[in-house]
């Protein structure tokens, strides 16, 4: 049997060629992108774009299928995060005849105020144990939440399997202070996706170690390489 460093060591590479492909994974790091917050980032991330083809598709859910036997789990329910973890739940789920479920990051304000879609009229999981599926771990915070949740819908979730991580030490100083052990695992890892990069061409080695410095100081990368964050 395959140990999870094999099976992301063969998927990894693969992902990521497919991720610059797709536009998926994009790096910028001598002209940065304005996230959202206002703050520039060398690198910006959309998992959707992993929809435009059935073989990619079908790619994560092999890397899912084979992280979920070296871990040796096999869950009752295969629970996406809302909304770019739902499809691949639903490729995993459909692909393992496993009931599917999905989890938003607030309740609804609306109609039955559901949080957790797929359980039913009593909102219950009843102890099933679960694998959440998230297409990017960045801080782990979403993550976390729907961890939360799944619990408080009385299931237990003992795995968190996601697409890519950027690898930042608060994603994973969130998943060691949950209360219940709940592991992260990822196809693709940020050091796997920057050697990749180098290795097609698509940045340079001095671009890498631009990219490697950020991960170390995301929130201050920015103003370090003299570009400021933009207010909002």
């Amino acid at each position: 049997m395959k140990t999870i460093e094999e099976i992301t060591r063969y998927y990894g590479p693969q992902l990521a060629k497919a991720a610059f492909e797709l536009g998926a994974i994009r790096l910028s790091p001598k002209e940065p992108f304005t996230w959202a917050s206002g703050y520039r980032m060398p690198i910006y991330n959309d998992n959707r774009q992993f929809l435009a083809k059935a073989g990619y598709r079908a790619l994560i859910c092999d890397a899912f299928t084979d992280m979920l036997e070296a871990l040796g789990f096999n869950p009752d329910n295969i629970a996406g995060t809302a909304t770019a973890g739902i499809p691949h739940a639903t490729t995993l789920a459909d692909r393992l005849q496993k009931p599917l479920s999905y989890v938003r990051s607030g309740s609804k304000d609306h109609g039955l105020g559901n949080q957790i879609e797929g359980l039913g009229k009593d909102k219950s999981y009843h102890n099933a144990s679960v694998c959440l599926i998230e297409d990017l771990i960045s801080t782990g915070k979403s993550s976390i939440g729907a961890v939360k949740a799944i619990w408080e819908a009385e299931g237990s979730v003992p795995y968190c399997l996601a697409i890519f991580t950027y690898g930042l030490d608060a994603a994973s100083q969130a998943f060691a202070d949950l209360e219940r052990k709940c592991e992260a695992y990822t196809i693709l890892s940020y050091p796997v996706m920057v050697k990749t990069a180098v290795e097609v061409g698509y940045i340079s080695d001095e671009e890498a170690e631009m990219l490697h410095s950020w991960r170390e100081d995301p929130f201050g990368w920015g103003e370090k390489n003299g570009f400021r964050k933009v207010d909002r």
